[in-house]
């Protein structure tokens, strides 16, 4: 960043000082060019023509420098076939003509037509009255004067622009070292969090740095929830699988006769154990994502599908803003295999313990997408609809299942910030989950 202000500011400076350069070159250039042609007017207005043809002054430049020889400062007259009239400064010296203008505006352009000076020369020509003759008017001064005007101008501004220079580079460091160096302070404080002596970043920071110490902390908030997470699943799964394994080695030693039987129970237990505690595993491993969405009715119609192949006597209607082509699909910020999952275990529960009606409703509401699941069974009284949400609970143990089907969806939904709610169906009589999920729309 130093760097890259370095060479901006030099470039522009640069730029600048080249344009004033030539601008107060060009200003000074042209006074001393001022000066030449108001001396070459003085001499236009007091020459006549004398009785010999020759040119004549009725009043002397006032300038001394023309009188003394080899001063700077010339003047002559001339003509094409006829003698020159100089300047007594002149001496032995002539102005050389130069070449025929086709105008009579003065022309100012300097020459090297003396070895030992450079002069800026302003010419004119003209024709006097009463001669044919046109005469070549010229003023000539040594230009020593102007370009060391020019010179002390340059090194001014050359001086002036390093100065600037030099100091606007300064103040670029000191604003970058200033402003970045709250990020040495962030790289201290993120040192001691990962050496443990502190779990947050929790010195004051300026307001630009603010937000990304938030963002920070955040982070470290979120890990610490995903670990604590991690180590309760490990916790929970090795607790769950406790029990199915002691009931089998007490059976293994003790030679039990229905040890197969005992054996694929307990194993059958700890499949669903695993299962559930995977699939908690993988919906938070796909949380994080922002583009987890998943198309609401195609998941609906695959559970309806699968859940009608297993119970044919069970009729399942379905409700809701349905998907039209050219228009947006109804969408959660789900996975979708995590929806089927959540959907196929509501909707197989209301199909096994109802009386074989089903009914799913969809609706939008705040920002989130509702499944209402009704059925017609003898529903869950109010006392028990908390505790049925445990793993392992069921309150009917006269069909197959673990009691996980309810504490999936419940885990799987609060991990995508979604709710389920247990309530009683009005239309149906029996039991109505309503699960709420974000909507992607």
């Amino acid at each position: 960043m130093i760097l890259t202000a370095a060479a901006w500011i030099s470039l522009l400076l640069f730029g600048g000082g080249f344009a004033l350069d030539r601008v107060l070159t060009q200003a000074v250039t042209a006074n001393f060019d001022g000066q030449l042609e108001y001396v070459l007017q003085s001499l236009l207005l007091t020459s006549e023509v004398g009785p010999d043809g020759e040119i004549v002054f009725n009043r002397e430049p006032a300038d001394q420098r023309f009188l003394e020889p080899g001063s700077g400062a010339y003047w002559q007259v001339s003509a094409k076939g006829r003698d020159a009239f100089p300047s007594r400064s002149l001496w032995d010296r002539q102005l050389a003509y130069g070449r025929e203008h086709n105008d009579r505006e003065i022309h100012v352009y300097d020459s090297a037509q003396f070895p030992e000076e450079k002069l800026r020369i302003a010419e004119r020509d003209v024709t006097l009255p009463g001669s044919p003759v046109v005469w070549r008017f010229q003023v000539a001064q040594n230009r020593d004067a102007l370009d060391a005007q020019i010179e002390t101008l340059r090194r001014t501004l050359v001086r002036s622009f390093a100065l600037l220079a030099l100091g606007l580079i300064i103040l670029a460091a000191l604003q970058t070292l200033y402003g970045l160096w709250p990020l040495r302070r962030v790289r201290e404080e993120i040192a001691r969090l990962r050496a443990g002596a502190s779990n947050r970043i929790s010195a004051p920071m300026p307001n630009e740095v603010a937000p990304l110490v938030e963002e920070l902390n955040a982070l470290v908030e979120h890990n610490e929830r995903q670990a604590e997470e991690a180590r309760r699943h490990a916790g929970n799964l090795a607790h769950a699988l406790k029990t199915p394994l002691t009931v089998i080695m007490n059976a293994a030693t003790a030679n039990a006769d229905d040890l197969a039987e005992t054996v694929v129970r307990e194993a059958t237990t700890m499949r669903r154990q695993v299962d559930h505690h995977l699939a908690r595993a993988r919906a938070v491993g796909r949380r994080g994502s922002a583009h987890s969405r998943a198309d609401v009715w195609p998941s609906l119609e695959s559970v309806e599908r699968a859940v009608a192949r297993l119970y044919r006597h069970v009729r399942i209607d379905m409700d809701g803003p349905k998907d039209k082509e050219g228009e947006r699909k109804l969408q959660v910020h789900v996975e979708r295999q995590d929806l089927d999952e959540m959907l196929g275990n509501l909707i197989e529960n209301a199909a096994k313990y109802g009386g074989g009606s089903v009914f799913v409703t969809v609706r939008e509401q705040a920002g989130f997408v509702e499944f209402l699941v009704e059925d017609d069974g003898p529903g869950i009284p109010e006392e028990e609809r908390s505790r049925i949400f445990d793993r392992g609970v069921r309150l009917d143990t006269g069909k197959p299942g673990t009691g996980l089907g309810l504490a999936i969806v419940r885990d799987v939904a609060e991990i995508y910030g979604g709710t389920v709610a247990l309530e009683e169906s009005e239309d149906l009589g029996g039991l109505l989950v309503r699960l709420r999920m974000p909507a992607a729309n």
